[in-house]
């Protein structure tokens, strides 16, 4: 009972830090050059974005990422945020189901997501990497959900004072995991990106969703280092892989491997450059629980309907009628991520 609590204690005092959190990571795709296209030839009111994610057709290729759950203020945050998932048809994560595993009283905070968007829409559960597949299949059940987020989160337990130190067997655990489990098992950072050679050895695995998460959105650094008065963690808040260059580096790894591209995504052209880049599913997660937490629901149902609309408007501008014509859109790569790349 007593890690219950730390848990749920844990996930309100992250949700306090991130809104408190300062310092900024760079996502790099700013270093993405896109050709404006003056003669389209296309109807604005033709252009289409669906797009199939795990079995299901979803309206937009942009998700609404893991974030939370577990406590009566998750809860709340979670109905509103499946309302806005239901209301536009696009997937959804939960937050780590950890304390879902041990307490039936936090359930309610995630089936609220399922009792919200309905059978038809996309859910995911969410645990750790270290997670059994009993516990994968219970949180999945929990939501009836479309498939499981696995994260790799080691920079942010080394920082947390309560935090995981032994790393060891994870990449064969999800190896089990996913000869074992039905649906899909998405891999996902927490917001250091993921490099080109985790890639491969997950994909060497099975692993055929793969979130990247990288750097320049949520900075657990930052929010568990807020958390931690033992030691100033300050000095290497800006570790981690910017979110362009970890997509731009895993995207060619297999022609079967979907990529989600997540990590400070905040504008529809970060959405747009995403999906021009390889990306098969952008992840909204920090600026939307932001609107939502500081300025109400109505703020961040307006925040989505824009990034929708605007996504449209760029897919005009680049002349692509539909996603896969926008996945062929050329592009160039300037300043510092040039220079990484090469």
């Amino acid at each position: 009972m007593e890690k219950d609590i730390i848990r749920k204690d844990r996930k309100k005092e992250h949700i306090e830090h991130y809104l408190k959190s300062t310092y900024r990571n760079y996502t790099l795709f700013e270093d993405i050059y896109i050709e404006h296209n003056s003669l389209p030839e296309l109807n604005f009111a033709e252009i289409d974005t669906r797009t199939n994610f795990l079995g299901k057709v979803v309206e937009y290729p942009i998700m609404i990422n893991a974030m939370t759950g577990g406590t009566e203020f998750s809860r709340e945050i979670n109905r509103e945020l499946s309302k806005i998932a239901k209301k536009y048809n696009i997937p959804m994560a939960v937050g780590s189901q950890t304390i879902a595993l041990k307490n039936k009283d936090s359930h309610k905070s995630f089936k609220i997501v399922r009792e919200t968007i309905g059978n038809n829409g996309v859910i995911i559960a969410n645990l750790s990497g270290y997670a059994s597949v009993e516990e994968a299949k219970y949180a999945m059940d929990i939501l009836d959900a479309d498939g499981i987020q696995l994260h790799l989160n080691p920079a942010q337990e080394l920082v947390m004072r309560e935090g995981d130190r032994d790393f060891k067997g994870i990449l064969e655990n999800i190896a089990n995991m996913i000869t074992s489990v039905e649906k899909p098992v998405i891999v996902k950072e927490v917001g250091f990106g993921i490099s080109r050679d985790v890639v491969q050895r997950l994909h060497k695995v099975g692993v055929r969703y793969v979130d990247i998460s990288g750097k320049g959105g949520t900075n657990f650094i930052e929010i568990e280092d807020g958390r931690n008065d033992e030691m100033d963690f300050s000095d290497i808040y800006s570790w981690g892989i910017p979110t362009a260059l970890s997509l731009i580096q895993c995207k060619d790894i297999g022609e079967d491997l979907k990529i989600i591209s997540s990590g400070g995504i905040k504008t529809s052209l970060d959405i747009l450059k995403s999906l021009i880049l390889g990306a098969h599913m952008v992840g909204i997660g920090g600026m939307i629980l932001r609107k939502l937490i500081e300025d109400g629901y109505e703020v961040a149902d307006k925040y989505m309907e824009g990034l929708i609309y605007k996504l449209k408007v760029l897919m005009a501008l680049t002349g692509s009628k539909n996603i896969e014509e926008l996945k062929n859109t050329p592009y160039k790569i300037k300043g510092v991520l040039k220079d990484l790349v090469e």
